[in-house]
């Protein structure tokens, strides 16, 4: 029996598109084309790929406040 090959070159140090995990293509790298381009802006301007902010200390100063 044969393995399935491997979606790239074992030398291609090319990262697979993130959103679909195909071959990029290098006009719209790092994706592989302009619909998973398009999708992964849509993620970013709907806020999905947000960093959670941790609770700043309640004794500490605000930013320009004086100590």
């Amino acid at each position: 029996m044969s393995e399935d090959p491997a979606p790239f070159p074992a030398n291609d140090n090319a990262r697979p598109c993130p959103v679909c995990g195909k071959r990029p293509v290098d006009r719209y790298r790092p994706f592989c084309s302009a619909r998973c381009a398009d999708v992964d802006l849509g993620r970013w301007l709907a806020g999905a790929y947000a960093i959670p902010a941790e609770e700043e200390d309640e004794g500490l100063p605000e930013r320009g406040e004086e100590r």
